[in-house]
């Protein structure tokens, strides 16, 4: 086969369906251009778990990637590949910062989270129903953001007065219509947000993930203590992952309830849960959309005799292989009834998200208190008329415009 014709991603991503499209039409796996990065993007699901998994694909590029030095100086997503955590990290260096963090995630600790989630859903949904009826509120706003941030901050120790702040500058990192001086100033601004942090649990450590990762971050074992930079980047991994993710999949679920009654029905008569809802959505409309980069160790042939070279940048295209219609009957469509449900939105193998579990909890919790407790609640826009986020990474919308209670409803 000839080489393909580059597919230029959009990065405002204002029709990412179309796009997803056009990728698993060029086959297994697409040359795209990524924000001036030429990179092969992957949409095949046996395909991206295969290289997911695989010893001969690498995360960490300044072991495995001729350009990552001229990428992190030239490429406004720099920060993805620049970070030094279990995000780029690549065997045993992986395997070490994962075994630090693992312990925030536990079973024990995440079902200790139960009850605080339910009463900051509580809070939240008390706050909304002051609005009066027929007025219309953005729900990304009320609930779908603030929710994780919560969370996240509690479970990493970040103080309440600094939350909008650390907000503003994780929202950025998603952002691909920033140019590479803007997305410098934010990943400054970040790493001086982050500093403070390590200096405050330092001073006045508390049961929390950055207290815990100070206190243990020299008696690693095997003789690689956690340097000042995986430090850092591991508390932005953390905090990053743990609320825009979430925000995006409440938005999600939300916005297609709300569309498509007939799910919501399925739910209210017991054909479907709301953890079915949560996993639909998972794969319908994953909260990340294509996740950079991953780097070939060795040649790798592709079904149709082409071949992704050593050296050559990878895309994970989590959303388009998601609806890949050799894998999913009618995947286009949106079905909480599905038998089968299997998505990849939490990645594959060792990089699985260790915050799946958290994140599962804190939308199916926020879903199902939000529909009992406002079961009136109505879309304020055509779903044409919610805008998207312009980002390539970040799968979500702008804002979430609902009127909690139709008007001439008293109740609340």
């Amino acid at each position: 086969m000839s080489e393909d014709r580059l597919i230029v991603l959009d990065p405002t991503a204002s029709d990412p369906d179309a796009e997803h499209r056009a990728l698993r039409g060029r086959g297994a796996a697409a040359q795209v251009d990524i924000l001036g990065l030429r990179v092969w993007s992957v949409t095949d699901p046996d395909l991206l778990k295969q290289l997911l998994t695989s010893a001969d694909v690498s995360k960490d590029g300044r072991a495995h990637w001729p350009d990552h030095a001229e990428a992190v100086r030239t490429w406004p997503l720099a920060l993805w590949i620049a970070v030094e955590s279990m995000f780029t990290a690549y065997g045993r260096d992986h395997g070490r910062l994962r075994r630090m963090i693992a312990p925030a995630f536990s079973a024990r600790r995440i079902t200790a989270l139960t009850a605080d989630i339910e009463a900051l859903v509580d809070g939240l949904l008390d706050d909304l129903a002051t609005v009066p009826p027929g007025d219309v509120v953005d729900l990304r706003e009320r609930l779908a953001y603030p929710l994780p941030i919560a969370v996240v901050c509690k479970l990493m120790g970040v103080p309440d007065d600094r939350r909008d702040r650390f907000r503003t500058v994780v929202d950025n990192v998603f952002a691909t219509h920033l140019g590479v001086e803007e997305q410098a100033a934010n990943t400054a601004a970040l790493y001086g947000l982050l500093d403070s942090l390590i200096e405050a649990r330092s001073a006045e450590p508390g049961d929390d993930m950055t207290s815990l990762l100070i206190a243990t971050r020299d008696d690693e074992g095997d003789g690689a203590p956690l340097s000042h930079a995986e430090m850092r980047d591991t508390l932005l991994l953390m905090i990053s992952a743990g609320y825009e993710t979430t925000a995006n999949v409440i938005d999600q679920a939300v916005t297609t309830l709300l569309t498509d009654p007939g799910q919501l029905a399925h739910v209210r008569a017991g054909r479907c849960t709301w953890d079915d809802v949560v996993e639909e959505t998972l794969r319908h409309q994953p909260a990340i959309k294509h996740l950079p980069l991953r780097y070939a160790r060795a040649d790798i042939p592709l079904p149709d005799g082409r071949t992704i070279r050593a050296g050559e940048a990878i895309l994970a295209s989590y959303a388009a292989a998601n609806r890949h219609p050799r894998w999913h009957e009618d995947a286009d469509t949106f079905d909480a009834t599905r038998l089968h449900k299997d998505h990849l939105a939490f990645g594959h193998g060792v990089h699985f998200c260790l915050g799946a579990p958290l994140a599962r909890l804190e939308v199916t919790t926020a879903l199902r208190m939000l529909f009992r407790r406002f079961p009136g609640i109505r879309l304020a826009a055509g779903p044409d008329g919610l805008a998207r986020m312009p980002s390539l990474i970040s799968n979500g919308h702008t804002a979430l415009p609902v009127r909690p209670r139709p008007a001439g409803d008293s109740a609340g």
